[in-house]
């Protein structure tokens, strides 16, 4: 368009041209036109080169405008830091609860939680809060980093590595082991993570559990997501009573290690072993020292899972007691200084296409805690259900039957020989 009105001016400056030529008398009136003539001709090509050079700034002022929002909806699309999080309710019936029975169980809210994770400049973030009615918690939090695609460091509030990973149970309750500070514990310290194609190896120090230890500035020992000793549980104390004795875990260590097998398309299996030691300290000294090993492994065929987990451990105190007290979901219960506990879980999986629900899978969990030092009782657990998968809706359906456990009308120290009943159902919404 430019180059064509250019064009079109010189057409009509050399008409003019020709016209004033054939009226003008004298040389002198014609060099003087001509003259005029070649001025304006310049004027053009200077408007000429103006225009091209404005229209290279505005394309490369568009072309870094189209950059830029290109990669902010990138980093709309894909954050550095991801967030999620649930929110679950429950629905318990229970027979060691009259009041709640009468009235058809209770419909109750469980929590709400967020949950952080992503990575920036090669550093991870991995953390977890969550809102219960009676206490709000940092489930964990930690950052870490990769050096090898095989090899991943972590410091902060992180998993203590022991026993079957994720989890020792396929039910909402865990199995017995979560009770006595041994499944699904987090702590707050350094960790070292080997994944390989043959074998897992952890090894991980912890300087004291997330609240930090016996001398800790915490309004409330017992508001805690996983269950830690807080106490020692002197003679004549009720079994639920906050502790006089303070006692906390502090420098502790923790190995774990496991070899893996692919056996082939249907088939894999794991087998392991897990170690913990440390001391116990009330805030001042140190009053004895814990210890805590677990061998266990886990076979997968087609659509089965089975888990088993064999448990030990002793606290050795320098106080004359009657067991430890722990603390977490805002209540204290008391376990025995030493116990051994067994697991055998089974679980199968099936895919459905039942309007939103995606999988079913069925499960048995059994716990059993026995060879209690100064207690008699055993303490047990059965968990039969069900697990239903519906987009972002995951529900556990438990029916457990149990004695002398928290949670199903008992203590892990409790001297009952009567099973209690609990019919649990608990919604989640994971987003």
């Amino acid at each position: 368009m430019v180059k064509l009105s250019c064009a079109v001016t010189v057409a009509v400056s050399l008409a003019v041209t020709s016209v004033a030529a054939q009226e003008l008398s004298t040389e002198e009136e014609l060099k003087v036109l001509i003259e005029q003539i070649e001025a304006l001709k310049q004027r053009v090509v200077e408007l000429e080169q103006k225009v091209v050079a404005r229209q290279k700034v505005q394309g490369k002022t568009l072309e870094a405008h189209v950059e830029q929002r290109e990669e902010e909806v990138q980093t709309a699309q894909n954050p550095p830091i991801r967030i999620g999080g649930a929110v679950r309710a429950q629905y318990v019936w229970a027979d060691y609860d009259q009041p709640a029975k009468e009235r058809g169980g209770d419909f109750v809210f469980d929590l709400f939680r967020i949950d952080f994770s992503g990575e920036i400049g090669d550093v991870i973030l991995s953390a977890q809060y969550r809102w219960f009615q009676y206490m709000d918690v940092v489930q964990h939090a930690w950052v870490g980093y990769n050096f090898t695609e095989q090899w991943q460091g972590q410091l902060g509030v992180t998993k203590v590595p022991f026993g079957n990973h994720p989890y020792n149970a396929n039910n909402y309750f865990f199995s017995s082991n979560f009770y006595v500070g041994l499944e699904d514990d987090h702590d707050l310290g350094a960790k070292l993570l080997y994944r390989g194609d043959d074998w897992d190896f952890d090894i991980a120090f912890f300087k004291n559990d997330e609240l930090g230890g016996a001398n800790s500035g915490a309004s409330s020992k017992a508001d805690r997501y996983a269950y830690d000793p807080v106490g020692i549980r002197l003679v004549g104390e009720d079994l639920y009573d906050e502790p006089i004795a303070l006692a906390a875990e502090t420098n502790s260590w923790a190995l774990r290690g496991v070899r893996k097998w692919n056996i082939d398309e249907l088939q894999s299996a794991e087998f392991g072993a897990s170690l913990q030691w440390g001391d116990m300290n009330n805030g001042v000294d140190t009053v004895g020292d814990r210890t805590a090993w677990a061998l266990h492994g886990l076979y997968n065929y087609d659509r089965w899972t089975f888990m088993g987990q064999v448990t030990q451990y002793e606290y050795n105190l320098d106080v004359a007691n009657q067991g430890i007290v722990i603390g977490a979901y805002a209540y204290y219960d008391t376990i025995p200084t030493k116990a051994t506990l067994y697991s055998a879980n089974v679980a199968y999986s099936l895919p459905v296409n039942i309007g939103p629900i995606t999988n079913l899978t069925f499960y048995n969990d059994f716990s059993l805690m026995t060879n209690k030092r100064f207690y008699q009782e055993d303490t047990l657990m059965n968990v039969l259900g069900m697990a239903v998968t519906a987009g972002g809706l995951y529900t556990y359906f438990d029916l457990v039957a149990a004695r002398n456990q928290p949670f199903v009308g008992g203590s892990m120290s409790g001297d009952a020989k009567d099973t209690n009943t609990r019919f649990n159902i608990n919604i989640g919404y994971y987003f």
